[in-house]
C-alpha cells in the first residue's frame, strides 16, 4: 500500500505545500519511530537492570538466610553444649550424693552388723552356758523326766486354781478400796506434811480414808533401816497381787526355754505394734488373746510374759508416750475382758516396776544404809556398776504413772474395767494421806494428774477440785520447803493447777480411726 502511495506521489505532481507537509509528516514519523526505539531501548535497559537487581537481591537474601542458618546451628550447638554441661554437673552431684549416702548406709550397716554380731556372740555364749547347765541337769534327772513332767503339769494347774481363788480375794480387796474411795468423796482433805512426812494426814471436813487404812508403817512390812510409808490396805492388796504373780513366776523355769522364747517373741511383736487406732487395738488385743490361749504355753505363763512386756514399754518410752499409753490400756482391758486374771498380773508388774503405783514410799531411817542401796530399793537401775541419774529415774516413774493413770480411766463399751476410776480415786486418796512430798512423789503425782485428772474431774466434779485445793495449799508448800533447790519439780504441778489442765482432754484419750478422726473412747 505504501508502494502504491509512493507511486501515486511519483505519478502525480504535487504542490509545494503538499510536498512540505509530506516531508514534515515523514520526518515526524521518523522522529516518532526513533523516539519509540529509544524508549524501547531504555525500557529494555531498565528491565535488564531490574532483573540484575532482583537477582542480586535474591542472592543477598539467600546469602543472609544461609548465614542465619549457620548462626542458628552454632547457637543451637552452644545451647545443647551448655545443657549437656549443666546436666552432667547435676548428674555428677546426684552421683556424689548417692555415693556419700551409700557410704554412710554401708557404715551404718557395718556398725549394726558388728553390734548384732557382738550381741549374737554374747547370746550364743549365754545360750551355750545355759544349754550346758540344762544338759547337766537333764543328765542328772533323766530317770525322773516323766515324773517331773507330771509334777509340772499338776503344779501349773494348781497355780491356775490358786490364781482363781486369789482373784476372788482380790475382788474383796477391791471392794474395801472402793468403800475407802466413797468415804473420800464426803470431804476434802487437809494433809499436814512434815519434813519426813511420817505422820498421817488429816482432813478438815472428814477423813479421806478410814483410820486402819492410814497406818503409815505396818508392823508386818518393816524393812531393816527402812520405813515403808503406805496405807495398810494398799500394802495388803499389793501383797495379794505379788503372791499370785510369784507363784507363777516360780514355775516358769519348769518349762522348755524354746516354748517360752517362742511365746515371748509373739507377745513382743504384737505389743510393739500397738498404735492409737481402733482397728489396730482390736486386732492386737485379739492376737494377744490367741497367744495367751495357745496350749503350747500355759496361760498363766503367757499372761505373766504379756504383763512384763506391756509394762516394760515404760522403761524406754519412744515418741509421744501419752498416745501409746492409752492404746496399751485399751489392749490390756480387752485382754482382761476375756482373761480376768490378766489385770492382777499387770498391776503386780506395775508394783514391781514402780512403788508409787501401790502407792508407797520407802524412807531410809538408818544412817548405815548406803545411798546406793537405798536408791536401788526405790527403783533406781544399776548398769555397769553405776547408778542411773535421777533424771532418768524420774522419767521412768513418769512413764509408769502415765500408763497406770491411762489404765484406770480406760472405758470400752460393754466391758467393765475391774481397776477403773474408783480405784484411781482411792489411789489418789491413799497417796496424799500416806506419802511425803518430795521430788519422787511429786513427779508421780504430776504424771498421774496430767493423764487421769480430766476423767476424775468429769466423774467427781467438786470433790476433785477439793483434792486439788489440798495439793495447792499443803502438798506444794511442803514440797518447796523440802526441795528448795528443785523448783522445776514443783513448777509442773503449779502449772497444772494454774492453767486448769484437768479441763483439757489429754493427747491420745480418744482412739482414732484410720482416717485420723476421733471416734472411740
Amino acid at each position: 500500500m505504501h508502494t502504491q502511495a509512493t507511486e501515486s506521489h511519483l505519478l502525480y505532481k504535487r504542490s509545494m505545500e503538499e510536498g512540505i507537509l509530506f516531508e514534515l509528516e515523514r520526518e515526524h514519523q521518523l522522529k516518532v519511530k526513533a523516539e519509540v526505539r529509544s524508549k524501547l531501548a531504555e525500557l529494555e535497559a531498565y528491565q535488564k537492570t531490574e532483573i540484575e537487581r532482583s537477582v542480586s537481591a535474591m542472592a543477598q537474601v539467600e546469602k543472609y538466610t544461609e548465614t542465619r542458618r549457620e548462626m542458628d546451628k552454632r547457637l543451637d550447638k552452644q545451647y545443647q553444649r551448655k545443657i549437656a554441661e549443666v546436666l552432667d554437673k547435676h548428674l555428677s552431684a546426684i552421683q556424689r550424693d548417692h555415693e556419700q549416702r551409700s557410704q554412710i548406709e554401708e557404715r551404718r550397716i557395718r556398725d549394726d552388723a558388728a553390734l548384732e554380731e557382738a550381741k549374737r556372740k554374747e547370746k550364743a555364749l549365754h545360750e551355750e552356758k545355759v544349754r550346758q547347765e540344762r544338759a547337766k541337769a537333764e543328765a542328772e534327772a533323766k530317770m525322773k523326766a516323766e515324773k517331773l513332767a507330771e509334777a509340772q503339769k499338776k503344779a501349773l494347774e494348781d497355780a491356775a486354781e490358786r490364781a482363781a481363788k486369789e482373784a476372788a480375794e482380790k475382788e474383796a480387796a477391791r471392794t474395801r478400796e472402793k468403800a475407802a474411795a466413797e468415804v473420800a468423796q464426803k470431804g476434802a482433805m487437809e494433809q499436814k506434811w512434815a519434813t519426813g512426812a511420817e505422820t498421817t494426814s488429816e482432813v478438815k471436813a472428814g477423813n479421806l480414808i478410814s483410820k486402819d487404812e492410814r497406818t503409815i508403817v505396818p508392823k508386818n512390812v518393816q524393812l531393816p533401816g527402812v520405813k515403808v510409808l503406805a496405807a495398810e490396805a494398799a500394802l495388803k492388796v499389793e501383797a495379794n497381787r505379788l503372791k499370785i504373780y510369784n507363784e507363777v513366776a516360780e514355775k516358769i523355769h519348769l518349762l522348755a526355754q524354746k516354748d517360752i522364747d517362742r511365746c515371748e517373741r509373739q507377745i513382743t511383736k504384737y505389743v510393739n505394734q500397738i498404735a492409737g487406732i481402733i482397728e489396730n487395738v482390736r486386732a492386737k488385743a485379739q492376737a494377744l488373746k490367741n497367744v495367751i490361749k495357745d496350749p503350747a504355753c500355759p496361760p498363766s505363763i503367757s499372761i505373766l510374759l504379756f504383763s512384763k512386756k506391756v509394762v516394760s514399754l515404760c522403761g524406754n518410752p519412744v515418741g509421744s508416750f501419752d498416745r501409746t499409753a492409752f492404746a496399751c490400756s485399751h489392749v490390756i482391758l480387752l485382754v482382761t475382758s476375756q482373761i480376768p486374771v490378766t489385770m492382777d498380773f499387770v498391776l503386780a508388774e506395775f508394783h514391781k516396776a514402780c512403788i508409787y503405783t501401790v502407792p508407797k514410799h520407802l524412807q531410809s531411817s538408818n544412817p548405815a544404809l548406803g545411798t546406793r542401796e537405798y536408791l536401788k530399793m526405790i527403783g533406781y537401775r544399776e548398769e555397769d556398776g553405776k547408778i542411773e541419774s535421777s533424771q532418768s529415774y524420774l522419767n521412768r516413774v513418769r512413764s509408769y504413772m502415765k500408763l497406770y493413770a491411762a489404765l484406770i480411766q480406760t472405758e470400752v463399751e460393754g466391758i467393765r474395767n475391774p481397776h477403773g476410776l474408783k480405784e484411781g480415786w482411792a489411789w489418789l486418796a491413799m497417796f496424799l494421806n500416806a506419802l511425803p512430798a518430795n521430788e519422787y512423789t511429786a513427779a508421780a503425782l504430776e504424771s498421774f494428774l496430767k493423764m487421769a485428772g480430766f476423767a476424775l474431774f468429769r466423774r467427781y466434779k467438786s470433790q476433785f477440785l477439793k483434792i486439788l485445793d489440798v495439793i495447792s495449799r499443803s502438798f506444794l508448800p511442803a514440797l518447796k520447803k523440802r526441795d528448795q533447790n528443785k523448783g522445776d519439780i514443783a513448777l509442773g504441778l503449779e502449772q497444772y493447777l494454774d492453767e486448769k489442765m484437768y479441763l483439757k482432754e489429754p493427747e491420745g484419750w480418744r482412739l482414732q480411726t484410720s482416717s485420723l478422726s476421733r471416734e472411740w473412747k
